[in-house]
């Protein structure tokens, strides 16, 4: 059974991030989502979550940073670029 946890951000934040300033939710999955024939894709299971300083950065409302600030209330996805 695979299971599967989101960390969503429940505002955007003042100060220093507290746990009350995220909701972790987990489910568990019976199955994994099959992938179509022929694709590219592939399933991998993360062991570790990497929290590095910039991403404080993106918990704040601002206009003045050239990456883009997470949305409240959505699912944190980062797009992974070819080597």
């Amino acid at each position: 059974m695979a299971r599967n946890k989101q960390v969503i951000l429940r505002d955007y934040v003042s100060g220093v991030p507290k746990e009350s300033d995220m909701i972790v939710l987990s489910s568990d999955k019976s199955s994994v989502v099959a992938l179509p024939q022929g694709s590219n894709a592939v399933v991998v299971k993360n062991l570790y979550l990497s929290c590095d300083p910039y991403m404080r950065l993106l918990m704040t409302k601002s206009t003045q940073t050239v990456l883009n600030s997470y949305s409240p209330g959505s699912v944190r996805t980062t797009p992974i670029s070819p080597p």
